[in-house]
Protein backbone atom coordinates (compact mmCIF):
# COMPACT_ATOMS: atom_id res chain seq x y z
CA UNK A 1 0.00 0.00 0.00
CA UNK A 2 2.85 2.37 0.80
CA UNK A 3 4.42 1.69 -2.60
CA UNK A 4 1.11 2.32 -4.36
CA UNK A 5 0.68 5.59 -2.47
CA UNK A 6 4.16 6.72 -3.50
CA UNK A 7 3.47 5.79 -7.12
CA UNK A 8 0.22 7.76 -7.06
CA UNK A 9 1.96 10.84 -5.64
CA UNK A 10 4.68 10.57 -8.26
CA UNK A 11 2.06 10.27 -11.02
CA UNK A 12 0.23 13.36 -9.71
CA UNK A 13 3.43 15.41 -10.00
CA UNK A 14 3.69 14.74 -13.75
CA UNK A 15 2.84 17.76 -15.86
CA UNK A 16 -0.58 17.26 -17.55
CA UNK A 17 1.03 18.21 -20.85
CA UNK A 18 2.75 14.82 -20.84
CA UNK A 19 -0.40 12.83 -20.07
CA UNK A 20 -2.42 11.93 -23.18
CA UNK A 21 -6.07 13.02 -22.94
CA UNK A 22 -5.52 14.50 -19.48
CA UNK A 23 -7.78 17.46 -20.26
CA UNK A 24 -10.48 15.37 -21.90
CA UNK A 25 -11.76 14.16 -18.54
CA UNK A 26 -14.33 16.13 -16.56
CA UNK A 27 -15.89 15.55 -13.12
CA UNK A 28 -18.98 14.10 -14.81
CA UNK A 29 -16.96 12.07 -17.31
CA UNK A 30 -13.72 10.79 -15.72
CA UNK A 31 -10.88 9.46 -17.81
CA UNK A 32 -11.38 5.89 -16.59
CA UNK A 33 -14.93 5.89 -17.95
CA UNK A 34 -13.79 7.31 -21.27
CA UNK A 35 -11.05 4.73 -21.63
CA UNK A 36 -13.51 1.96 -20.85
CA UNK A 37 -15.99 3.27 -23.44
CA UNK A 38 -13.25 3.47 -26.06
CA UNK A 39 -12.73 -0.30 -25.89
CA UNK A 40 -15.39 -0.78 -28.55
CA UNK A 41 -13.01 1.01 -30.91
CA UNK A 42 -10.26 -1.42 -29.95
CA UNK A 43 -12.49 -4.34 -30.99
CA UNK A 44 -13.23 -2.66 -34.33
CA UNK A 45 -9.51 -2.05 -34.82
CA UNK A 46 -8.78 -5.74 -34.19
CA UNK A 47 -11.33 -6.81 -36.78
CA UNK A 48 -10.00 -4.28 -39.29
CA UNK A 49 -6.43 -5.46 -38.81
CA UNK A 50 -7.50 -9.08 -39.21
CA UNK A 51 -9.61 -8.57 -42.34
CA UNK A 52 -7.59 -5.97 -44.21
CA UNK A 53 -4.16 -6.96 -42.97
CA UNK A 54 -3.79 -10.68 -42.31
CA UNK A 55 -6.62 -12.54 -44.03
CA UNK A 56 -6.24 -10.93 -47.44
CA UNK A 57 -2.58 -11.98 -47.65
CA UNK A 58 -3.35 -15.52 -46.41
CA UNK A 59 -6.17 -16.02 -48.92
CA UNK A 60 -4.09 -14.70 -51.84
CA UNK A 61 -0.70 -16.24 -51.08
CA UNK A 62 -1.35 -19.30 -48.87
CA UNK A 63 -4.80 -20.30 -50.23
CA UNK A 64 -3.98 -19.25 -53.81
CA UNK A 65 -7.20 -17.29 -54.38
CA UNK A 66 -7.52 -14.65 -57.08
CA UNK A 67 -6.90 -11.20 -55.63
CA UNK A 68 -10.06 -9.79 -57.24
CA UNK A 69 -12.14 -12.35 -55.34
CA UNK A 70 -10.30 -11.64 -52.10
CA UNK A 71 -10.78 -7.92 -52.67
CA UNK A 72 -14.52 -8.41 -53.03
CA UNK A 73 -14.60 -10.62 -49.93
CA UNK A 74 -12.73 -8.09 -47.80
CA UNK A 75 -14.88 -5.28 -49.22
CA UNK A 76 -18.13 -7.08 -48.30
CA UNK A 77 -18.05 -5.69 -44.73
CA UNK A 78 -18.36 -2.25 -46.28
CA UNK A 79 -21.68 -2.98 -47.99
CA UNK A 80 -23.38 -1.60 -44.89
CA UNK A 81 -21.22 1.54 -44.92
CA UNK A 82 -23.74 3.70 -46.85
CA UNK A 83 -26.26 2.96 -44.11
CA UNK A 84 -24.11 4.49 -41.38
CA UNK A 85 -25.85 7.85 -41.72
CA UNK A 86 -29.18 6.06 -41.37
CA UNK A 87 -27.92 4.10 -38.36
CA UNK A 88 -26.72 7.32 -36.75
CA UNK A 89 -30.06 9.00 -37.42
CA UNK A 90 -32.00 6.05 -36.01
CA UNK A 91 -29.92 6.12 -32.84
CA UNK A 92 -30.55 9.88 -32.61
CA UNK A 93 -34.33 9.42 -32.62
CA UNK A 94 -34.63 5.89 -31.19
CA UNK A 95 -37.80 5.36 -29.16
CA UNK A 96 -37.72 2.89 -26.29
CA UNK A 97 -39.47 2.47 -22.96
CA UNK A 98 -36.10 1.40 -21.51
CA UNK A 99 -34.73 4.90 -22.07
CA UNK A 100 -31.68 3.94 -24.18
CA UNK A 101 -30.83 5.31 -27.62
CA UNK A 102 -27.30 4.14 -28.42
CA UNK A 103 -26.92 0.95 -26.35
CA UNK A 104 -29.35 -1.19 -28.40
CA UNK A 105 -27.46 -0.45 -31.62
CA UNK A 106 -24.04 -1.06 -30.08
CA UNK A 107 -25.27 -4.33 -28.59
CA UNK A 108 -26.75 -5.56 -31.89
CA UNK A 109 -23.56 -4.58 -33.71
CA UNK A 110 -21.46 -6.46 -31.17
CA UNK A 111 -23.33 -9.71 -31.68
CA UNK A 112 -23.23 -9.38 -35.46
CA UNK A 113 -19.47 -8.86 -35.30
CA UNK A 114 -19.03 -11.81 -32.92
CA UNK A 115 -21.19 -14.07 -35.10
CA UNK A 116 -19.24 -13.28 -38.24
CA UNK A 117 -15.89 -13.93 -36.58
CA UNK A 118 -17.19 -17.13 -34.98
CA UNK A 119 -18.15 -18.78 -38.28
CA UNK A 120 -15.30 -17.33 -40.33
CA UNK A 121 -12.70 -20.05 -39.48
CA UNK A 122 -15.03 -22.80 -40.70
CA UNK A 123 -15.76 -20.85 -43.89
CA UNK A 124 -12.02 -20.50 -44.53
CA UNK A 125 -11.49 -24.24 -43.97
CA UNK A 126 -14.09 -25.00 -46.63
CA UNK A 127 -12.59 -22.32 -48.85
CA UNK A 128 -9.16 -23.96 -48.64
CA UNK A 129 -10.57 -27.10 -50.31
CA UNK A 130 -10.11 -29.29 -47.23
CA UNK A 131 -13.70 -30.59 -47.42
CA UNK A 132 -16.22 -32.28 -49.72
CA UNK A 133 -18.47 -29.26 -49.96
CA UNK A 134 -18.95 -27.63 -53.40
CA UNK A 135 -16.83 -24.57 -54.17
CA UNK A 136 -19.86 -22.26 -54.45
CA UNK A 137 -20.82 -23.10 -50.89
CA UNK A 138 -17.37 -22.09 -49.65
CA UNK A 139 -17.70 -18.71 -51.35
CA UNK A 140 -21.19 -18.26 -49.89
CA UNK A 141 -20.06 -19.16 -46.36
CA UNK A 142 -16.99 -16.90 -46.44
CA UNK A 143 -18.99 -14.03 -47.93
CA UNK A 144 -21.67 -14.38 -45.24
CA UNK A 145 -19.03 -14.33 -42.48
CA UNK A 146 -17.38 -11.19 -43.86
CA UNK A 147 -20.81 -9.59 -44.30
CA UNK A 148 -21.78 -10.19 -40.67
CA UNK A 149 -18.51 -8.75 -39.42
CA UNK A 150 -19.00 -5.68 -41.58
CA UNK A 151 -22.55 -5.06 -40.42
CA UNK A 152 -21.41 -5.36 -36.81
CA UNK A 153 -18.43 -3.05 -37.23
CA UNK A 154 -20.43 -0.33 -38.98
CA UNK A 155 -23.29 -0.43 -36.47
CA UNK A 156 -21.10 -0.59 -33.37
CA UNK A 157 -18.75 2.17 -34.44
CA UNK A 158 -21.45 4.61 -35.55
CA UNK A 159 -23.59 4.24 -32.43
CA UNK A 160 -20.52 4.11 -30.17
CA UNK A 161 -19.06 7.37 -31.47
CA UNK A 162 -22.48 9.00 -31.18
CA UNK A 163 -22.68 7.85 -27.54
CA UNK A 164 -19.25 9.33 -26.90
CA UNK A 165 -20.40 12.71 -28.20
CA UNK A 166 -23.54 12.49 -26.05
CA UNK A 167 -21.56 11.90 -22.88
CA UNK A 168 -19.11 14.74 -23.50
CA UNK A 169 -19.98 18.41 -23.16
CA UNK A 170 -19.77 20.64 -26.22
CA UNK A 171 -16.33 21.97 -25.33
CA UNK A 172 -14.66 18.57 -24.98
CA UNK A 173 -16.74 16.69 -27.56
CA UNK A 174 -14.17 16.87 -30.40
CA UNK A 175 -11.42 15.73 -28.03
CA UNK A 176 -13.49 12.75 -26.93
CA UNK A 177 -14.23 11.68 -30.49
CA UNK A 178 -10.52 12.13 -31.26
CA UNK A 179 -9.68 9.83 -28.39
CA UNK A 180 -12.03 7.21 -29.80
CA UNK A 181 -10.24 7.47 -33.14
CA UNK A 182 -6.86 7.00 -31.47
CA UNK A 183 -8.11 3.88 -29.69
CA UNK A 184 -9.13 2.44 -33.06
CA UNK A 185 -5.55 2.84 -34.24
CA UNK A 186 -4.22 1.43 -30.97
CA UNK A 187 -6.37 -1.64 -31.53
CA UNK A 188 -4.92 -2.00 -35.01
CA UNK A 189 -1.34 -1.58 -33.80
CA UNK A 190 -1.58 -4.01 -30.89
CA UNK A 191 -3.53 -6.64 -32.81
CA UNK A 192 -1.20 -6.35 -35.81
CA UNK A 193 1.78 -7.04 -33.57
CA UNK A 194 0.02 -9.94 -31.83
CA UNK A 195 -1.09 -11.48 -35.13
CA UNK A 196 2.49 -11.36 -36.42
CA UNK A 197 3.64 -13.16 -33.26
CA UNK A 198 0.91 -15.80 -33.09
CA UNK A 199 1.10 -16.62 -36.81
CA UNK A 200 4.82 -17.38 -36.80
CA UNK A 201 5.20 -20.09 -37.98
CA UNK A 202 2.00 -20.03 -39.99
CA UNK A 203 -0.45 -22.92 -40.04
CA UNK A 204 -4.18 -23.13 -40.87
CA UNK A 205 -4.96 -24.40 -37.36
CA UNK A 206 -3.15 -21.46 -35.79
CA UNK A 207 -5.12 -19.06 -38.00
CA UNK A 208 -8.37 -20.64 -36.81
CA UNK A 209 -7.33 -20.15 -33.19
CA UNK A 210 -6.44 -16.49 -33.80
CA UNK A 211 -9.78 -15.71 -35.44
CA UNK A 212 -11.75 -17.45 -32.68
CA UNK A 213 -9.73 -15.56 -30.09
CA UNK A 214 -10.58 -12.25 -31.76
CA UNK A 215 -14.30 -13.19 -31.67
CA UNK A 216 -14.21 -13.86 -27.93
CA UNK A 217 -12.15 -10.78 -27.10
CA UNK A 218 -14.52 -8.62 -29.17
CA UNK A 219 -17.54 -9.74 -27.15
CA UNK A 220 -15.80 -9.27 -23.79
CA UNK A 221 -14.37 -5.84 -24.63
CA UNK A 222 -17.70 -4.46 -25.86
CA UNK A 223 -19.62 -5.76 -22.85
CA UNK A 224 -17.11 -4.10 -20.54
CA UNK A 225 -17.15 -0.91 -22.60
CA UNK A 226 -20.96 -0.57 -22.46
CA UNK A 227 -21.44 -1.32 -18.78
CA UNK A 228 -23.34 1.59 -17.15
CA UNK A 229 -22.31 4.10 -19.82
CA UNK A 230 -25.63 5.43 -21.09
CA UNK A 231 -28.10 6.69 -18.52
CA UNK A 232 -31.69 5.55 -18.93
CA UNK A 233 -33.93 8.48 -19.89
CA UNK A 234 -37.42 7.11 -20.68
CA UNK A 235 -38.87 10.61 -21.03
CA UNK A 236 -36.50 11.38 -23.92
CA UNK A 237 -37.11 8.07 -25.71
CA UNK A 238 -40.84 7.71 -25.18
CA UNK A 239 -42.66 6.20 -28.19
CA UNK A 240 -45.10 9.10 -28.03
CA UNK A 241 -42.40 11.62 -29.07
CA UNK A 242 -42.59 12.48 -32.80
CA UNK A 243 -39.80 10.85 -34.82
CA UNK A 244 -38.36 13.03 -37.63
CA UNK A 245 -37.83 11.29 -40.97
CA UNK A 246 -34.34 10.48 -42.17
CA UNK A 247 -34.90 12.21 -45.51
CA UNK A 248 -35.81 15.48 -43.81
CA UNK A 249 -32.82 15.38 -41.46
CA UNK A 250 -30.49 14.49 -44.33
CA UNK A 251 -31.72 17.40 -46.44
CA UNK A 252 -31.12 19.80 -43.55
CA UNK A 253 -27.58 18.51 -43.21
CA UNK A 254 -26.64 18.41 -46.89
CA UNK A 255 -27.86 21.98 -47.52
CA UNK A 256 -25.20 23.43 -45.22
CA UNK A 257 -22.46 25.46 -47.00
CA UNK A 258 -19.65 23.44 -48.63
CA UNK A 259 -20.97 20.10 -47.31
CA UNK A 260 -21.43 18.56 -50.77
CA UNK A 261 -17.95 19.51 -51.99
CA UNK A 262 -16.46 18.35 -48.71
CA UNK A 263 -18.08 14.92 -49.03
CA UNK A 264 -16.88 14.62 -52.65
CA UNK A 265 -13.34 15.56 -51.63
CA UNK A 266 -13.52 13.13 -48.72
CA UNK A 267 -14.63 10.32 -51.01
CA UNK A 268 -11.89 10.93 -53.57
CA UNK A 269 -9.14 11.12 -50.96
CA UNK A 270 -10.35 8.04 -49.12
CA UNK A 271 -10.47 6.05 -52.35
CA UNK A 272 -6.94 7.17 -53.18
CA UNK A 273 -5.55 5.98 -49.85
CA UNK A 274 -7.59 2.73 -49.86
CA UNK A 275 -6.75 1.12 -53.21
CA UNK A 276 -3.50 -0.24 -51.80
CA UNK A 277 -5.11 -1.82 -48.71
CA UNK A 278 -5.87 -5.14 -50.35
CA UNK A 279 -2.62 -5.49 -52.31
CA UNK A 280 0.04 -3.99 -50.04
CA UNK A 281 0.74 -7.17 -48.05
CA UNK A 282 0.53 -9.48 -51.10
CA UNK A 283 2.96 -7.08 -52.81
CA UNK A 284 5.39 -7.59 -49.95
CA UNK A 285 4.90 -11.36 -50.03
CA UNK A 286 4.91 -12.00 -53.78
CA UNK A 287 7.32 -9.32 -55.02
CA UNK A 288 9.64 -8.69 -52.06
CA UNK A 289 9.41 -12.27 -50.68
CA UNK A 290 8.41 -11.28 -47.13
CA UNK A 291 6.84 -13.97 -44.92
CA UNK A 292 3.39 -13.80 -43.26
CA UNK A 293 4.78 -12.46 -40.01
CA UNK A 294 6.65 -9.64 -41.77
CA UNK A 295 3.69 -8.59 -43.89
CA UNK A 296 1.26 -8.76 -40.95
CA UNK A 297 3.54 -6.31 -39.16
CA UNK A 298 2.89 -3.80 -41.94
CA UNK A 299 -0.59 -3.17 -40.55
CA UNK A 300 0.90 -2.17 -37.22
CA UNK A 301 3.47 -0.04 -39.04
CA UNK A 302 0.77 1.85 -40.95
CA UNK A 303 -1.23 2.37 -37.76
CA UNK A 304 1.86 3.73 -35.99
CA UNK A 305 2.25 6.25 -38.79
CA UNK A 306 -1.38 7.25 -38.34
CA UNK A 307 -0.92 7.71 -34.59
CA UNK A 308 2.08 9.95 -35.18
CA UNK A 309 0.07 11.98 -37.66
CA UNK A 310 -2.72 12.29 -35.14
CA UNK A 311 -0.52 13.77 -32.44
CA UNK A 312 1.15 16.23 -34.82
CA UNK A 313 -2.10 17.38 -36.43
CA UNK A 314 -3.63 17.92 -33.00
CA UNK A 315 -0.76 20.23 -32.07
CA UNK A 316 -1.20 22.13 -35.32
CA UNK A 317 -4.95 22.45 -34.75
CA UNK A 318 -4.36 23.68 -31.20
CA UNK A 319 -2.27 26.48 -32.68
CA UNK A 320 -5.09 27.51 -35.02
CA UNK A 321 -3.90 25.81 -38.20
CA UNK A 322 -6.52 25.38 -40.91
CA UNK A 323 -7.90 21.82 -41.00
CA UNK A 324 -8.23 21.94 -44.79
CA UNK A 325 -4.54 22.82 -45.13
CA UNK A 326 -3.58 19.89 -42.91
CA UNK A 327 -5.60 17.66 -45.22
CA UNK A 328 -3.65 19.02 -48.18
CA UNK A 329 -0.36 18.22 -46.43
CA UNK A 330 -1.54 14.65 -45.99
CA UNK A 331 -2.37 14.40 -49.68
CA UNK A 332 1.04 15.75 -50.72
CA UNK A 333 2.87 13.33 -48.43
CA UNK A 334 0.76 10.53 -49.88
CA UNK A 335 2.34 11.23 -53.27
CA UNK A 336 5.78 10.60 -51.77
CA UNK A 337 4.59 7.49 -49.92
CA UNK A 338 3.31 5.70 -53.02
CA UNK A 339 6.44 6.70 -54.92
CA UNK A 340 8.58 4.94 -52.29
CA UNK A 341 6.45 1.79 -52.56
CA UNK A 342 6.75 1.79 -56.35
CA UNK A 343 10.56 2.11 -56.28
CA UNK A 344 10.99 -0.59 -53.62
CA UNK A 345 10.51 -3.28 -56.29
CA UNK A 346 13.18 -2.27 -58.86
CA UNK A 347 15.58 -1.47 -55.99
CA UNK A 348 14.69 -4.76 -54.23
CA UNK A 349 14.50 -2.88 -50.93
CA UNK A 350 12.14 -4.16 -48.21
CA UNK A 351 13.18 -1.24 -46.00
CA UNK A 352 12.13 1.26 -48.66
CA UNK A 353 8.83 -0.59 -48.86
CA UNK A 354 8.40 -0.37 -45.08
CA UNK A 355 9.22 3.36 -45.17
CA UNK A 356 6.55 3.82 -47.83
CA UNK A 357 4.01 1.89 -45.75
CA UNK A 358 4.81 4.00 -42.69
CA UNK A 359 4.41 7.20 -44.70
CA UNK A 360 1.10 5.92 -46.13
CA UNK A 361 -0.16 5.58 -42.57
CA UNK A 362 1.15 9.02 -41.65
CA UNK A 363 -0.27 10.83 -44.68
CA UNK A 364 -3.57 8.96 -44.50
CA UNK A 365 -3.76 9.79 -40.79
CA UNK A 366 -3.36 13.50 -41.44
CA UNK A 367 -6.13 13.35 -44.03
CA UNK A 368 -8.46 11.34 -41.79
CA UNK A 369 -7.97 13.48 -38.69
CA UNK A 370 -8.42 16.77 -40.53
CA UNK A 371 -11.57 15.59 -42.30
CA UNK A 372 -12.99 14.30 -39.01
CA UNK A 373 -12.25 17.72 -37.52
CA UNK A 374 -14.14 19.41 -40.34
CA UNK A 375 -17.06 17.01 -39.97
CA UNK A 376 -17.33 17.70 -36.24
CA UNK A 377 -17.51 21.42 -36.99
CA UNK A 378 -20.63 20.70 -39.05
CA UNK A 379 -22.44 19.14 -36.08
CA UNK A 380 -25.98 20.35 -35.42
CA UNK A 381 -28.16 19.98 -32.34
CA UNK A 382 -29.40 16.41 -31.82
CA UNK A 383 -27.70 15.28 -35.03
CA UNK A 384 -24.38 13.94 -33.78
CA UNK A 385 -25.25 10.46 -34.98
CA UNK A 386 -26.18 11.80 -38.42
CA UNK A 387 -22.96 13.81 -38.81
CA UNK A 388 -20.65 11.01 -37.65
CA UNK A 389 -22.66 8.55 -39.71
CA UNK A 390 -22.28 10.66 -42.87
CA UNK A 391 -18.51 10.96 -42.39
CA UNK A 392 -18.26 7.25 -41.67
CA UNK A 393 -20.54 6.31 -44.56
CA UNK A 394 -18.44 8.18 -47.11
CA UNK A 395 -15.09 6.99 -45.77
CA UNK A 396 -16.15 3.36 -45.36
CA UNK A 397 -17.96 3.17 -48.70
CA UNK A 398 -15.08 4.70 -50.61
CA UNK A 399 -12.66 2.44 -48.75
CA UNK A 400 -14.60 -0.55 -50.02
CA UNK A 401 -14.70 0.83 -53.55
CA UNK A 402 -10.99 1.57 -53.44
CA UNK A 403 -10.04 -1.88 -52.14
CA UNK A 404 -12.22 -3.62 -54.71
CA UNK A 405 -10.83 -1.54 -57.56
CA UNK A 406 -7.30 -2.15 -56.34
CA UNK A 407 -7.73 -5.92 -56.48
CA UNK A 408 -9.53 -5.96 -59.83
CA UNK A 409 -7.12 -3.55 -61.53
CA UNK A 410 -4.12 -5.45 -60.22
CA UNK A 411 -5.44 -8.77 -61.61
CA UNK A 412 -6.43 -7.39 -65.00
CA UNK A 413 -3.20 -5.47 -65.58
CA UNK A 414 -1.04 -8.33 -64.28
CA UNK A 415 -2.73 -10.75 -66.68
CA UNK A 416 -2.20 -8.39 -69.62
CA UNK A 417 1.41 -7.76 -68.63
CA UNK A 418 2.37 -11.42 -68.18
CA UNK A 419 0.85 -12.23 -71.59
CA UNK A 420 2.90 -9.48 -73.22
CA UNK A 421 -0.15 -7.52 -74.34
CA UNK A 422 1.16 -4.18 -73.04
CA UNK A 423 4.76 -4.68 -74.09
CA UNK A 424 7.68 -6.98 -73.35
CA UNK A 425 9.28 -4.42 -71.00
CA UNK A 426 6.34 -4.78 -68.60
CA UNK A 427 6.34 -8.58 -68.34
CA UNK A 428 6.67 -8.71 -64.58
CA UNK A 429 4.38 -9.72 -61.68
CA UNK A 430 5.01 -6.28 -60.18
CA UNK A 431 3.37 -4.44 -63.10
CA UNK A 432 -0.18 -4.94 -61.84
CA UNK A 433 0.72 -3.63 -58.38
CA UNK A 434 2.62 -0.66 -59.80
CA UNK A 435 -0.33 0.28 -62.02
CA UNK A 436 -2.59 0.54 -58.95
CA UNK A 437 -0.09 2.70 -57.08
CA UNK A 438 0.12 5.06 -60.05
CA UNK A 439 -3.69 5.38 -60.14
CA UNK A 440 -3.62 6.31 -56.46
CA UNK A 441 -1.13 9.08 -57.20
CA UNK A 442 -3.42 10.48 -59.90
CA UNK A 443 -6.41 10.34 -57.54
CA UNK A 444 -4.46 12.29 -54.92
CA UNK A 445 -3.86 15.04 -57.46
CA UNK A 446 -7.60 15.14 -58.29
CA UNK A 447 -8.42 15.33 -54.58
CA UNK A 448 -6.10 18.31 -54.20
CA UNK A 449 -7.99 20.02 -57.02
CA UNK A 450 -11.32 19.38 -55.27
CA UNK A 451 -9.90 20.59 -51.96
CA UNK A 452 -8.59 23.91 -53.28
CA UNK A 453 -11.86 25.92 -53.29
CA UNK A 454 -12.67 24.75 -49.75
CA UNK A 455 -9.47 26.28 -48.41
CA UNK A 456 -10.36 29.60 -50.00
CA UNK A 457 -14.03 29.73 -48.95
CA UNK A 458 -13.74 31.02 -45.43
CA UNK A 459 -12.69 27.69 -43.99
CA UNK A 460 -10.48 29.44 -41.45
CA UNK A 461 -13.39 29.32 -39.03
CA UNK A 462 -13.00 25.56 -38.92
CA UNK A 463 -9.53 25.92 -37.50
CA UNK A 464 -10.58 28.42 -34.90
CA UNK A 465 -13.74 26.61 -33.86
CA UNK A 466 -11.94 23.31 -33.48
CA UNK A 467 -8.61 24.66 -32.33
CA UNK A 468 -8.74 22.55 -29.18
CA UNK A 469 -9.42 19.32 -31.04
CA UNK A 470 -8.14 15.94 -29.99
CA UNK A 471 -4.64 15.50 -28.65
CA UNK A 472 -3.86 19.15 -28.14
CA UNK A 473 -1.74 18.20 -25.16
CA UNK A 474 -0.32 14.94 -26.47
CA UNK A 475 3.43 14.78 -25.79
CA UNK A 476 5.41 15.66 -28.88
Amino acid sequence: MIKLSRMAKTWMRIDPRFLPFAHVATPNLPLSRLLRLSLFQVSVGMATSLLVGTLNRVMIVELGMESWLVALMVALPLIFAPFRALIGHKSDVHRSILGWRRVPYIWIGTWLQFGGLAIMPFALIILSGDSHWPIWFSYLGAGFAFLLVGAGMQTTQTAGLALATDLADEKNRPRVVAMMYVMLLVGMVVSGILFSIFLKPFSPLQLVKVIQGVALVTLLLNIFALWKQEARQPKNTSPSIPQPKFSQSWQDFIKAPNVRRFLIMLGLGTTAFSMQDIILEPYGGEILKLDVSATSFLTALIACGSLTAFSLSARWLSRGYNAYRIASVGLLLGLIAFTLVIFSEPMDSPNLFRAGALLIGFSGGLFAVSTLTIAMSMDKENMSGMVIGAWGAVTATCSGIGMSLGGVVRDVVADLAMNGVIGSALISPATGYSFVYHIEIYLLFITLIALGPLVNKGSNKVGSKMSKFGLADFPG
